[in-house]
């Protein structure tokens, strides 16, 4: 794939706490220059960030993470944070589920939560965030095959493996084909976690990822001809 293909298939993506207004200024700016899909950010930067892309001509999606990065939150929590990120100007949301309850095997609880953070952002694009390694620390792919079918039957627009927070680890090519193979395109599956370089990238998305979630997107585009 060239470079501008991939780029097309990129989140730019920014979460870390320390984060500033102009941080998020200098992302909108990169990430129009660098003819990326969208930027993704802190639910309190989200009005930095539309505002930043305001002033561009060229249409630049704004995401904003809900649950991030433990997935801990109480579902109406997450609800809540979902419904004033897109009040703000996001368009899509990227929601981390309770990892510790998929882990538990209580695969209705994760439904649960997906469905109540649907509910309140119905015009939002909808990625939830798995912590794919996480779950395929336990050793087979049983529980990672279910979470992606609690996300579709909950009404998720996407599937994506990580925070890149967790210390299992982010995205990897047996993840990615897991979730695809899970999904069969009824859904997107955004690879997010880790990914550094170019060839990395392009695993991903020979491994069946179809949006790509990075914060060194310079780097691995820059590798890329095209």
């Amino acid at each position: 794939m060239r470079r501008s293909q991939v780029a097309a298939l990129v989140d730019h993506t920014l979460l870390k706490p320390e984060a500033t207004d102009a941080d998020v200024i200098a992302l909108v700016d990169e990430a129009v220059d660098l003819g990326v899909l969208a930027v993704c950010v802190s639910p309190s930067m989200v009005s930095d960030a539309a505002k930043a892309a305001s002033t561009h001509p060229e249409s630049l999606v704004i995401a904003a993470v809900a649950g991030f990065p433990s997935g801990k939150h109480l579902p109406a929590i997450k609800a809540q944070e979902a419904r004033v990120a897109v009040d703000d100007g996001a368009t899509e949301i990227d929601m981390v589920i309770d990892v510790g309850a998929a882990l538990a095997g209580d695969i209705a609880q994760v439904a649960a939560d997906i469905a109540t953070v649907r509910s309140a952002v119905p015009g939002a694009v909808l990625k939830v965030i798995v912590e794919s390694a996480a779950l395929l620390s336990l050793g087979d792919e049983n529980t990672l095959v279910a979470v992606c079918r609690a996300a579709e039957e909950s009404g998720a627009d996407f599937v994506k493996t990580s925070t890149g927070f967790h210390p299992a680890g982010g995205a990897s090519v047996v993840a990615i084909e897991i979730m695809a193979a899970t999904v069969e395109g009824r859904l997107g599956v955004k690879a997010s976690g880790g990914i550094r370089t170019a060839e990395h990238a392009i695993a991903m998305l020979d491994a069946g990822a179809t949006r790509l979630g990075l914060s060194g997107t310079r780097a691995v585009l820059d590798g890329l001809a095209g």
